[in-house]
C-alpha cells in the first residue's frame, strides 16, 4: 500500500457508563461498559461521498474496505492519501484518489452505488471459525453490542474486526485483507450476525468463495449468492450448520 496515512485523535470505542441494575427484588448501582458509536464520514477528493454510524476504531481498515466493497476504487495503491480527522460531530475519513481514478469516481459523483474458490473447506474448519470467533472478539466481551467479522484460512492467524454495524464490520475486514494483500478466496468469511444481501455482495466483491453466518440468510441473500457462485452457509453453531448454495465447496 502507498497511501500516506495521517491520523488525529479519535474517541475511545467503548465507554463506561453509570447505571442502576435491578435483579429479582434487589438493586444494585455501578456501571457498565458499552459500545461507542459515531457518525463517520467518508471524503473523496474533498466530496462528501456518504455517512454510517460505526464504532471508532480500525478506522483505516474501514476507509480502504469501504471503498473498495463500494467500487470506487480496485487496488489499495488508487488512494493516494488517507487522513482520519475526528470533528465536533464525529468523524471524517479524507481520502484523495490517484489521477485516473480520481477521473473515474469524478464521473460517478452524483450518485451513490449501493453494495452492488478456495476449494474444499472441510466441517472441522468451519466449526474451528465458529468457535474461535467468539473468543476473540474483544470489543464484544466488554459491550456484548458488536457484530464481528472474521477470515479464516488454515494455517494461518484468524483475521477479525469488529463494529457496532455488521456491514461496518465487513468492510473493516476487507480493509485488513487489502492491507495485507490476503485473497479472500483462500479462506472463508465468518459473520456473527445474519447474511443479507448486502453481506452476500461485499464478500462477493472481494472475491470470496464461501460465506458463513450465525443465523438463517434471507432468501434474497441465497438466490444472489447462488447466482455469483458463492457458497452461502447458515445457522453455524457448535453442533452443526446449513449449507444453502454451492454445497460442492463444503465436504467431511
Amino acid at each position: 500500500m502507498t497511501a500516506t496515512v495521517a491520523s488525529h485523535c479519535v474517541p475511545p470505542a467503548v465507554r463506561c457508563v453509570s447505571r442502576q441494575a435491578w435483579h429479582n427484588t434487589s438493586s444494585l448501582l455501578g456501571e457498565r461498559t458499552l459500545a461507542e458509536e459515531v457518525p463517520v464520514a467518508f471524503s473523496y477528493d474533498g466530496v462528501g461521498h456518504a455517512v454510517l454510524m460505526a464504532s471508532p476504531d480500525d478506522l483505516e481498515d474501514f476507509a480502504f474496505g469501504f471503498t473498495y466493497t463500494e467500487g470506487i476504487i480496485t487496488e489499495p495503491a488508487e488512494i493516494a492519501e488517507l487522513a482520519v480527522v475526528s470533528v465536533s460531530d464525529g468523524i471524517v475519513l479524507q481520502m484523495w484518489l490517484t489521477g485516473a481514478r480520481s477521473e473515474v469516481f469524478a464521473a460517478r459523483r452524483r450518485r451513490f452505488v449501493g453494495p452492488a474458490g478456495c476449494g474444499m473447506c472441510g466441517l472441522e474448519s468451519l466449526a474451528e471459525a465458529n468457535r474461535a470467533m467468539p473468543a476473540r472478539q474483544q470489543l464484544n466481551a466488554q459491550t456484548r453490542a458488536v457484530h464481528g467479522a472474521a477470515f479464516c484460512q488454515p494455517g494461518r492467524e484468524l483475521v477479525l474486526r469488529e463494529d457496532v454495524g455488521r456491514h461496518n464490520a465487513l468492510d473493516k475486514l476487507a480493509g485488513a485483507l487489502l492491507h495485507t494483500g490476503q485473497s479472500a478466496a483462500l479462506g472463508i468469511i465468518v459473520l456473527s450476525s445474519r447474511i443479507s444481501i448486502e453481506l452476500v455482495q461485499k464478500a462477493g466483491m472481494i472475491g470470496a468463495t464461501v460465506i458463513v453466518g450465525v443465523s438463517a440468510p434471507t432468501a434474497l441473500a441465497v438466490r444472489t449468492a447462488e447466482s455469483i457462485g458463492l457458497t452461502l452457509v447458515g445457522i453455524a453453531r457448535d453442533d452443526g450448520f446449513e449449507v444453502f448454495t454451492h454445497p460442492e465447496r463444503i465436504t467431511r
